[in-house]
């Protein structure tokens, strides 16, 4: 429940964009007609006057009165301009078209008020991304090797650092291996995370051999008897031969040492890219065979309808969702929380 009073908390513009929408689709209120005028009673001579009861002033003067939501006839209009909606809240041309063709089924010409119509809204979304919420798959094997890709900028090493704390927290042992030799930045970061964490991080002179790191951190990882070892790579996508070259090295290196592995493939997206998303996701699952998701970076952007969409287009596992910077701020995908708060409930 903390985490998802969070969501709920830092989902605002998400959840205001949609919530804002369905308002307008519906219309807003009507203005209360004015309550009319109240005779005053005679005066009565008394020594001692009774009390007024609670709520008799209220009522004579209409204050206390509960407002009843404006409700609208779900027509062909109603339907296009909420399709729009959708659209513009990053769900997709065809999500939306789907859910709204769902929404509309034996319900055309019913009056709904705005709450109604995110209830149903909710409804279809989380049976949507029922499917895909599911949990990083824990296997037996040791170590199990979690290969993390996505774009820079995505927010790859945050998550393997708030991930291998959680694992940690579990009772997990981690070794975090950092791939992305390229970027001091990159590596300089995971060790920061590697610290708060409480988890080692084997890294590898600037420029040097991804492979080859990943070479020597399953050596390690088996070495100790690590539960988890997980690797960081790079995510330029300039020159995608070359990503896909070191992407494919680093694979075909660690099954040298074990031929199942990696164990999970865990593709980081950043939710402020919108639509975009759904293209990185097309890309890596070409460069590498993604096993799961991870959606960061929720309570920074208006655009928290993609998740719907490429869980309604790809229907891969989403493992992880995150809402901010501190190490407890991602935690695992449940679809009626994440649907609830987006429609502003």
């Amino acid at each position: 429940m903390a985490f998802f009073s969070k969501l709920r908390e830092r989902l605002t513009r998400s959840s205001s964009k949609i919530g804002a929408g369905l308002d307008d689709i519906v219309g807003e209120a009507p203005e209360a007609p004015p309550a009319p005028p109240a005779e005053m009673p005679a005066p009565v001579a008394t020594p001692h006057p009774q009390p007024v009861q609670p709520g008799l002033v209220g009522r004579l003067f209409g204050r206390g009165e509960k407002t009843e939501e404006p409700r609208r006839a779900l027509d062909d209009d109603m339907l296009e301009e909420l399709e729009d909606m959708l659209v513009q809240a990053d769900l997709g041309v065809d999500t939306a078209l789907r859910v709204t063709a769902n929404i509309a089924e034996g319900r055309m010409g019913r009056r709904v008020s705005s709450t109604e119509l995110k209830e149903l809204l909710a409804a279809e979304i989380a049976r949507i991304m029922a499917s895909v919420a599911r949990p990083l798959p824990l296997y037996p094997k040791k170590p199990q090797v979690v290969l993390v890709v996505g774009v820079n900028g995505a927010g790859k090493t945050t998550t393997i650092g708030k991930l291998a704390s959680q694992f940690r927290a579990a009772g997990k042992s981690v070794v975090i291996a950092a791939g992305d030799t390229f970027r001091a930045a990159a590596v300089e970061q995971l060790q920061v995370w590697g610290q708060r964490a409480g988890v080692p991080v084997m890294v590898a002179p600037q420029g040097s051999d991804p492979a080859s790191l990943a070479w020597d951190a399953m050596v390690r990882a088996e070495a100790e008897g690590a539960d988890l070892l997980m690797i960081d790579t790079a995510g330029r996508l300039q020159n995608r031969q070359d990503l896909m070259e070191e992407l494919a090295k680093i694979v075909r290196v660690i099954r040298k040492r074990d031929p199942e592995a990696p164990h999970n493939t865990l593709l980081v997206l950043d939710a402020t890219t919108g639509q975009n998303a759904l293209n990185q996701v097309e890309t890596f699952r070409k460069l590498a065979d993604v096993s799961g998701l991870v959606m960061t970076k929720l309570d920074g952007t208006a655009r928290g309808g993609v998740l719907v969409a490429l869980a309604d287009k790809f229907g891969l596992p989403i493992h992880a969702i995150g809402v901010g910077e501190q190490i407890d701020d991602l935690d695992a995908f449940e679809p009626e929380d994440f649907a609830r708060a987006l429609v502003g409930l």
